[in-house]
């Protein structure tokens, strides 16, 4: 009796894992590719300090600290924050979020690194 629940369960591990593998291959708009935007912080200012982002899209930012001295993102409205030591990168996702705008600034050189997300609506 053991015998045969082990049996099952296998073929029932193999039969989810083979149907996966067929969506991943034949349905590629299933396993969507979350979008990358990169942003670099450098002399205590973000490269661009404005993005724009589809509406109802998660969203990676690749942020790269071209400073030798350490940022903090910081994001009230995103509720986000990070620090990214100097020369290094770092990964943020946001969203999905609704059609607006959206501040970051850099926590230790808030009057010089700012910035925001620009969420517009998909056409």
């Amino acid at each position: 009796m053991k015998f045969e629940i082990i049996m099952i369960n296998k073929f029932t591990r193999m039969l989810a894992l083979s149907l996966i593998a067929v969506m991943t291959l034949y349905c590629p708009h299933v396993v969507a590719k979350t979008p990358v935007l990169e942003i670099e912080i450098k002399d205590h200012l973000f490269f661009p300090a404005t993005i724009e982002i589809p509406a109802n899209t998660k969203v990676k930012l690749l942020i790269i600290n071209r400073d030798s001295t350490s940022e903090e993102f910081e994001s009230y409205d995103l509720n986000r924050e990070k620090v990214i030591a100097g020369n290094r990168k770092a990964v943020i996702f946001v969203g999905p979020l609704s059609v607006g705008e959206y501040e970051f600034f850099g926590e230790f050189y808030p009057k010089t690194a700012q910035g925001k997300i620009v969420v517009i609506a998909n056409e």
